[in-house]
């Protein structure tokens, strides 16, 4: 799909504009989106008409793995990463930038596109400019990272907060998963962050001068979504290391519970073992009341044995 908006010298924005209107002298600049195009759509458009370089066309056919930019004689290329409605894998938007135009390629629907599509088409006047456009694409891409790291930090402090003895094993699992989307995001943020970065120690980005305030302040957003995912990351650490804890705490007591026990039978065992022997002449079985006095002395033994435990604090 090829969707055009154009400004005109009045500030007024025009939609359904043919490509052949963009070259009339009364429209200043203008945005073409090109969203799942055929190969003879972004062929013509990028190869024939624009005449970008193959190596930035060869960037927008085929996923790259990190955001870049790069510059070129009269225009500015920029591969930025956003997070569609699938989740947290990134989709590419592909810019051109130049004082005349902003050229947007994409393969999978965004919202930050729409938004800015629509914000535009709301305004019947405008006095903004392409790297105008392009920063308002950059910062509402930015801005949909802060839902999802928004929400894995509250659920952590959450989880934290909940984390007992009962509940630890059930929780390792999701915070293993947590810690994985918290990849995810670092794999996409940190990179964005590093583009942002380039771009404002540029002076090759065209009108870079006149926009920086605007752009640093994208740049503060990513190094504060940043130190949160590093923050998110050591807390799954904490609760980690917390499960671990709980659990070893947890088989201490039932070693020290099976010691107790194993403690409190053994001479118990010990009298069973030495009445248990198969001698002719035990002097202590012919008495009437043998057996009895046996099973008075190991329950003593027993409940002396329990009654030292308990004032030592073994079964607290």
């Amino acid at each position: 799909m090829i969707r055009i908006c154009a400004i005109t010298k009045t500030d007024e924005v025009l939609y359904d504009v043919s490509l052949e209107e963009t070259k009339k002298d009364h429209i200043v600049w203008y945005w073409l989106d090109l969203y799942k195009p055929t190969k003879e759509e972004y062929t013509y458009i990028l190869q024939d008409h624009f005449k970008f370089h193959p190596l930035a066309i060869e960037d927008c056919i085929e996923y790259v793995q990190r955001p870049k930019v790069d510059f070129y004689d009269g225009y500015n290329f920029l591969v930025l990463h956003a997070f569609g409605e699938d989740g947290l894998e990134p989709h590419e938007i592909d810019l051109f930038i130049s004082d005349r135009y902003i050229v947007s390629f994409h393969f999978s629907h965004n919202n930050a596109i729409e938004r800015v599509w629509k914000t535009l088409g709301e305004k019947k006047r405008i006095k903004n400019s392409p790297l105008h456009v392009a920063h308002t694409i950059i910062d509402q891409i930015v801005d949909d990272y802060f839902a999802p790291v928004y929400y894995i930090e509250d659920h952590l402090n959450a989880i934290d907060d909940n984390l007992t003895g009962e509940t630890a094993g059930s929780v390792l699992e999701e915070v293993f998963d947590i810690r994985a989307d918290l990849s995810k995001l670092r794999r996409t943020i940190i990179p964005m962050r590093d583009l942002l970065y380039r771009i404002l120690n540029s002076t090759r980005f065209y009108g870079i001068s006149d926009h920086e305030i605007y752009f640093k302040d994208i740049h503060d957003h990513l190094l504060k979504l940043t130190e949160m995912i590093e923050a998110s990351r050591e807390l799954t650490a904490d609760i980690r290391d917390s499960y671990f804890s709980l659990n070893s705490h947890h088989m201490n007591n039932i070693m020290k519970t099976l010691t107790v026990f194993s403690t409190i039978f053994m001479p118990l065992t010990f009298i069973a073992g030495v009445y248990g022997m198969n001698f002719t002449h035990m002097p202590e079985l012919g008495g009437q009341y043998s057996y009895f006095i046996c099973l008075l002395i190991m329950a003593l033994i027993g409940g002396g044995m329990m009654a030292w435990f308990y004032k030592k604090g073994w079964f607290k």
